[in-house]
C-alpha cells in the first residue's frame, strides 16, 4: 500500500509541473486546448515579436495599418474636355487658356485689312495684314498673341480685333448683312483707348476705317486701314 501511495504521490508531482507550478490548477483558456486556442496564439505572436528586429515590428506594423486602411474609392468617369476637344475649342493654346474664344458669328474678312503702326506720328516698320484670320490678339504674350505688344503696360492677353458677321440697317432702313471689325478689351490693367477713349472692357466696338487704337500707356498707334482706303 506504501508503495501504491509513494507512485500516486509522484505523479500528482509530474502533473503539478506539468501545469507549470505546485498550485497551478487553473483550466487552460477557452478556446481549444493543445495550443490551439486563441489566448496561446497571442501569447506566441507577443513571445515571437520579442526575438524580431526593428526593421521587422517596423514592417510588421505597417502591414497592419495598411490592412486597417479603407478601400479607395472607385475612380470616377471625367466628363471634361479632352485635349483634343479644348484646342477645338480654342480655349488652350501651348498650355495657356486663352481669354478670348471666336463667337459664333466670327468670320474671315471680306476687305484686305491693314493695322499701320505710328509713333510720334512716325510710320513703323510694316503694316499688320490683317485680312488672313478671323481674329487678332493683341499682348505681350508672343505664345499666344498675333499683334506683339512689348510695353510693359499691355497685359499679356490685352485686346482682340474680331471680324464679325453683323446686321446694320441702311439710309434706307434695310438690313444690311456684312462681316465688320471689332475691338475688344480683354480686362486689361491699363485700359484699351480708341480714338483716345477708354474702351468698357469685355464689350465690343465697332471699329472704322482710320480708326486709332492705341493700348496701355504705351504710345503706339494702330491706325485701321484698307487696301481700297486711298480709292474711296
Amino acid at each position: 500500500a506504501r508503495g501504491r501511495r509513494d507512485g500516486d504521490a509522484s505523479g500528482v508531482r509530474e502533473m503539478k509541473r506539468e501545469r507549470g507550478g505546485d498550485g497551478d490548477w487553473s483550466q487552460p483558456p477557452s478556446g481549444g486546448g493543445g495550443g490551439g486556442g486563441g489566448g496561446n496564439r497571442g501569447g506566441r505572436e507577443a513571445e515571437a515579436s520579442r526575438y524580431m528586429s526593428a526593421e521587422e515590428r517596423e514592417e510588421r506594423q505597417r502591414r497592419a495599418e495598411e490592412e486597417a486602411k479603407p478601400p479607395a474609392p472607385k475612380e470616377q468617369p471625367n466628363l471634361g474636355l479632352s485635349g483634343k476637344l479644348a484646342a477645338e475649342t480654342n480655349k488652350v493654346a501651348g498650355g495657356i487658356e486663352l481669354k478670348h474664344v471666336p463667337p459664333p458669328e466670327s468670320r474671315l474678312p471680306d476687305k484686305r485689312w491693314r493695322l499701320y503702326i505710328f509713333k510720334n506720328d512716325q510710320l513703323q516698320d510694316e503694316p499688320y495684314r490683317i485680312h488672313r484670320m478671323d481674329h487678332y490678339l493683341f499682348g505681350r504674350d508672343m505664345h499666344v498673341a498675333d499683334i506683339i505688344t512689348a510695353h510693359p503696360s499691355c497685359s499679356k492677353q490685352h485686346a482682340v480685333l474680331q471680324f464679325r458677321l453683323t446686321q446694320k440697317d441702311d439710309e434706307l432702313g434695310r438690313p444690311i448683312s456684312a462681316v465688320r471689325p471689332y475691338l475688344l478689351d480683354l480686362g486689361s490693367v491699363n485700359g484699351t483707348f480708341l480714338n483716345g477713349e477708354r474702351l468698357e472692357p469685355l464689350r465690343y466696338y465697332e471699329l472704322m476705317e482710320k480708326d486709332v487704337v492705341r493700348l496701355g500707356q504705351s504710345t503706339r498707334e494702330y491706325v485701321l486701314l484698307h487696301d481700297k482706303s486711298g480709292d474711296e
